[in-house]
């Protein structure tokens, strides 16, 4: 196992900024997922980790090890792609071992290393098949058990479970978390699901237009965001925001384009400073009497009913959790949960505490 470490990294192509400046340090045993909308770089990143993509600047460090110059298959990782990219006409066993078999690895060593890994991944019975023979979330197990067998020092994973459909990404999910208590090997991940970042990740990178926005454990990036593209990126539904004016009246509060009023915690504002008020839909209730606004579209979940409620000229999206009988066109009052206003400065985008 290793740590890797990213100094001032930065890619262009041509004129084309793609990374600026990477700064990140990865600690050993650590599971890091890389998460941001497509184009952010992300992609790229890892790549560059790997040594499948040159750095126009900065320092690569796995371990101790400078890696800049450093061949892929010299660097000891195991990368796992999108689309597992097994040969077809090798069956799983000689798939995973192949790899082991290029190095020239003693035969005891290739089949000690293919029991354990077939094993922890429940391919067992899977060994003689070839790749036509098994299910997308089957394949994706033996691109992971290539990648085991391997006993590399970093894993890298590059959006894995993007083919796989709903309930089996859950489920992956579930196994390559598991997997990772399990070997307890530094991991880098690449999504775009905020979901996935949020349930597997000891910390997130999200990152955005080549710049790193926010590094953090899943719950603090989503209790605190630091800016307002975090804000709304991390959590689904996504975070509700509405823009206002500050009034140091009787406490600090924002008075929103519609008249309404919305007491704040902060006292880091000035008088007519214009803001951005973030607020996640859990946070937001059906009251007697507060911010009017009326029913838009009523979705139920089951165990939950997402709701849109027109307030002003803005959509404000509300997770109840329990069932009311409401409809679209239906006055209603909002009431905000007691500390759950995040505040950010209009200009910057910053959060403001």
């Amino acid at each position: 196992m290793a740590s890797v470490t990213l100094q001032s990294v930065s890619k262009t192509f041509g004129a084309v900024k793609v990374l600026s400046g990477i700064d990140l340090s990865i600690e050993d045993g650590e599971f890091v997922v890389l998460v941001g909308p497509s184009g952010c770089g992300k992609s790229t990143l890892l790549r560059i980790i790997a040594g499948l993509e040159e750095a126009s600047g900065g320092d690569i460090r796995i371990g101790e090890r400078l890696v800049n110059d450093v061949a892929p298959r010299d660097r000891d990782i195991a990368m796992v792609f999108q689309s597992y990219a097994l040969y077809p006409h090798m069956d799983v066993s000689r798939n995973m071992a192949f790899g082991l078999m290029l190095r020239k690895e003693a035969p005891d060593k290739i089949s000690r290393r293919l029991g354990e890994a077939s094993s922890k991944l429940g391919l067992n019975s899977l060994l003689g098949r070839l790749p036509k023979q098994l299910s997308g979330g089957q394949r994706q197990r033996v691109a992971m058990g290539r990648a085991i067998v391997r006993d590399p020092k970093v894993f890298l994973f590059d959006e894995p479970l993007s083919n796989l459909d709903a309930k089996l990404r859950a489920q992956m999910r579930t196994e390559i978390k598991a997997l990772h208590q399990s070997l307890k090997t530094t991991a880098v991940y690449v999504t775009h699901d905020q979901i996935e970042a949020m349930t597997m990740a000891n910390r997130i990178v999200v990152m955005n237009e080549g710049i790193v926005q926010q590094v953090g454990p899943p719950l603090d990036l989503y209790d605190r965001p630091a800016n307002v593209f975090v804000a709304g990126f991390i959590g689904s539904p996504t975070m509700n925001f509405l823009d206002g004016v500050v009034s140091l009246a009787d406490g600090p509060n924002v008075r929103l384009k519609d008249g309404g009023r919305i007491k704040i915690a902060t006292l880091n504002v000035t008088e007519g400073q214009h803001v951005t008020l973030g607020l996640r839909p859990e946070h937001l209730v059906l009251a007697k009497d507060g911010i009017a606004g009326e029913i838009f579209v009523v979705e139920p979940l089951g165990m939950t009913t997402q709701v849109s409620v027109r307030v002003g000229g803005e959509l404000l999206t509300i997770m109840l959790m329990e069932r009311i009988a409401i409809a679209p066109g239906d006055k209603v009052h909002l009431s905000i949960l007691p500390g759950n206003v995040h505040v950010f400065d209009k200009g910057s985008g910053r959060r403001i505490d």
